[in-house]
């Protein structure tokens, strides 16, 4: 089925705007292709530091060029639970590789913080610059110049995007990300939110509240929430770069480690060396790239990808914009209800279908670009298929179900949820900004209500305790950008404004911050751009401005006479307090050169 007609004008728009800097990227990793392979231009020092950790086998094989080198950049730690798993990754890939004539090595590790960890804590504002610091890092890795694919272990909310824009970064060598999958369900992720807002009441303690906590995170594996982790694994898929149905298999599962295994054997099978070379280069196009944001939008995905995937776009010289990404959103329906926009899990996703149905179901309303490149092979009906185990213990790929196994979680393109995607784009005279519209009520898609204007967090917070919230309001909380403080989340915001809303006020946030991926319940206009730091116009509301969050119209307006807002001083609180404390003051470089939130917030440019 050809591609709906608004999606080719999208695609099609993307590609003439991307050819100053799309021609020469593809130029650059075809260059560099063209030399070979690579460890044939190692000095012998150079290649003996390269291999003398290796076993004899591995070393004899190393000495040539003819046996293909798979790098692992591995962003492993036990803190977090959905990178605990990979801690037997390395040496099961390795084993693997043997199997199949072929060498790994541990290219290099990457930090992986936990937004879970650090919401409403300082560390919070490392947190989006540790995207670029985790590209920084794996290219340290494979600079080294051994390798003739890569496998990446990453799954969280910073952590893929760094790696995928470290894989375009070295675009002339294959690249399969390899997940490790989600944690059994635990306490439903509605009930934890219920203990949330009644802690933020007063009415249950901490013991309670962390009990709540324990249940629902409670052993390896990504939170089951869809937030920006998961989010991740079907951005993976849906553009080519995880084997298929890989995203949501349980860690430490039989079926998990065959697929970690078939991850390897089909990463040295695409490299130069053999006769079906892949370069990641060619792989993230134009056509993936907005074949990513069409399952954003039908999935109702993490605000956080509107920044890291125009990052990610840039990496590979694709001018990504948040026009695109709003005119795609009124092309594609909602198909899938998870957490926070339904009951489910992720879990209760797979189960009902997953990423073969979804992707079959998307391919077959004329929804996606079947017409990519991916790991797996030419075309994107290879993700029509769902991996099983056979008696061997290796994988065994069956058609995915065409009918979805509980029309609650995974609707169809005829029947969805709804007919717009989960995500919207604002402006107005406050600027630029998103909203995550899938799990707020209609009625609440339009909010007009005087703001109340905040510097920190913690100020909306001594608000509510002191009773001075109870009423209709805008909660205006700016120099919370890029350039001001690293851009942190404000999801500890949740709970509180939820408890207003759920009160009977009409409420909403307006910030240059971000809220977690998995927010959703109270309307909020995101990343407002340009930040109050960068001179925006945020920066000049005042208390009792009254501000209009319009998500159906996609407008974002502060009701003042432009003349008058325009001649008002902006504001400017004391920032002293973030620029220290918790390696903040490392930071203060990135915090300079940050780019603007629709251009990817990133300190490369």
């Amino acid at each position: 089925m050809d591609v709906d007609r608004r999606i080719a004008d999208v695609t099609e728009r993307l590609i003439e705007r991307s050819r100053p800097t799309r021609g020469p990227y593809l130029e650059r990793i075809i260059e560099q292709a063209g030399k070979g392979p690579h460890r044939a231009v190692l000095s012998c020092g150079n290649l003996a530091h390269g291999f003398a950790a290796c076993g004899v086998s591995d070393k004899q094989a190393l000495s040539g060029d003819i046996v293909p080198n798979l790098g692992i950049v591995t962003a492993y730690n036990d803190m977090l639970s959905a990178h605990q798993p990979y801690k037997d990754f390395p040496d099961l890939i390795k084993q693997a590789a043997r199997e199949t004539g072929g060498v790994a090595q541990v290219a290099g590790g990457v930090p992986a913080m936990c937004d879970g960890v650090t919401q409403g804590q300082p560390g919070m504002e490392l947190s989006l610059f540790s995207r670029d610091v985790i590209a920084m890092a794996a290219a340290v890795g494979l600079t080294h110049n051994m390798f003739d694919a890569a496998v990446f272990l990453g799954i969280c909310d910073k952590i893929v995007p760094g790696l995928v824009i470290a894989a375009l970064t070295f675009g002339h060598l294959p690249a399969v990300f390899v997940p490790a999958g989600p944690m059994p369900s635990g306490l439903p992720n509605d009930e934890k939110a219920k203990v949330r807002q009644l802690y933020a009441e007063g009415k249950v303690g901490r013991a309670e509240l962390l009990e709540s906590e324990s249940k629902s995170y409670h052993s390896p594996g990504t939170c089951t929430f869809y937030g920006t982790a998961n989010s991740n694994q079907m951005l993976m898929e849906i553009m080519g770069l995880h084997l298929p149905g890989a995203s949501f298999v349980n860690p430490n599962t039989p079926l998990r480690d065959a697929l970690t295994r078939a991850a390897t054997k089909r990463a040295l099978a695409i490299t130069a060396l053999g006769n079906e070379y892949t370069p990641v280069g060619q792989v993230i196009d134009e056509k993936a790239i907005v074949n990513g944001v069409i399952g954003l939008h039908a999935t109702g995905g993490s605000t956080n990808h509107t920044l890291h995937l125009v990052a990610m776009a840039r990496a590979a010289g694709i001018a990504l914009s948040w026009e695109d990404i709003a005119d795609l959103s009124e092309a594609i329906p909602l198909l899938a209800r998870v957490y926070p926009n339904g009951l489910a899990d992720v879990n209760h996703f797979h189960a009902a279908g997953g990423m073969g149905y979804l992707i079959g179901q998307l391919l077959d309303g004329g929804l996606l670009h079947e017409d990519v490149r991916t790991v797996w092979g030419s075309g994107l009906s290879n993700y029509r298929q769902e991996p099983k185990l056979g008696e061997d213990g290796e994988i065994v790929w069956e058609k995915a179900a065409e009918v979805s196994g509980n029309d609650k979680v995974l609707a169809t393109v005829a029947n969805p949820f709804q007919m717009a995607g989960g995500l919207k784009m604002l402006s107005g005279n406050l600027g630029r900004a998103v909203a995550k519209i899938s799990a707020v009520k209609e009625e609440r898609h339009i909010i007009e209500a005087p703001a109340i204007v905040f510097h920190d967090q913690d100020e909306v917070l001594k608000a509510f305790k002191a009773g001075e919230l109870e009423r209709d309001f805008v909660a205006v909380l700016r120099f919370q950008g890029p350039k001001a403080n690293g851009m942190p989340e404000l999801h500890k915001l949740t709970p509180t404004l939820g408890v207003l809303q759920d009160r009977g006020f009409r409420i909403a946030l307006v910030t240059d911050g971000r809220m977690s991926g998995a927010s959703g319940k109270v309307p909020s206009a995101i990343h407002v751009t340009p930040e109050a730091l960068d001179g925006g116009p945020i920066a000049r509301v005042r208390d009792g401005d009254m501000i209009r969050l319009n998500a159906r119209a996609g407008t974002l307006e502060v009701l003042v006479d432009a003349e008058e807002l325009a001649s008002r001083e902006a504001a400017c609180p004391d920032l002293g307090a973030n620029n220290h404390g918790f390696g903040r003051e490392l930071f203060a470089a990135f915090r300079r050169v940050a780019g603007p939130a629709d251009m990817g917030a990133s300190v490369f440019g």
